[in-house]
């Protein structure tokens, strides 16, 4: 079974920086691309940041590009996120997602709330 768990959300000041971390269990970590999706209140829910499966190749959302680093530790089983010059907008619901044959699960999400 695919179970994936967010870490290090909480409450952080503008022009700060957030680590998260997901741990992955129940599928092929190292043969899996993995990605970071945020919701902010009343929005949709919107695509951060892509890893594939060895790491060697990266996507973000123009949102975040320039001061967002998505990695993964496949020895861990573990994709972790990290955004820098963080901004009120970046509030949100920061939820992993992995797609295993065909079928899309998403962890329960950790909440990240930018303010001062």
């Amino acid at each position: 079974q695919v179970h994936l768990v967010e870490s290090g959300g909480g409450l952080l000041q503008p022009g700060g920086s957030l680590r998260l971390s997901c741990a992955a269990a129940g599928f092929t970590f190292s043969m899996s691309a993995m990605s970071w999706y945020r919701q902010a209140p009343g929005k949709e829910r919107e695509l951060v940041a892509t890893i594939n499966d060895n790491g060697e190749s990266a996507n973000y959302a123009d949102s975040v590009a320039g001061r967002c680093t998505i990695l993964r530790d496949n020895t861990k089983n573990t994709v972790y996120l990290q955004i820098d010059s963080l901004k009120p907008e970046d509030t949100a619901v920061y939820y992993c997602q992995v797609i295993v044959f065909l079928q899309t699960y998403w962890g329960q999400g950790t909440q990240v709330t930018v303010s001062s």
